[in-house]
């Protein structure tokens, strides 16, 4: 029974996993922060897009 408890003991003692989750969860934070950008500017390229895509389109039929 000594030794499961030292076993416990020194996994609740042990720091090495809590960083590697540290940067795991700062890791997957960017993610999020990169995935919602993209969005944001992507609706906006979208447009852009459009917008010349008509522009050309109108250019064409008058040619």
């Amino acid at each position: 029974m000594h030794k499961r408890v030292r076993r416990v003991w020194r996994l609740w003692q042990d720091q090495a996993g809590a960083t590697a989750i540290e940067y795991g969860l700062i890791a997957a934070l960017i993610a999020v922060a990169a995935i919602a950008a993209m969005n944001g500017f992507g609706n906006q390229f979208q447009s852009t897009f459009n917008t010349a895509s008509g522009a050309m389109s109108k250019a064409n039929g008058k040619v």
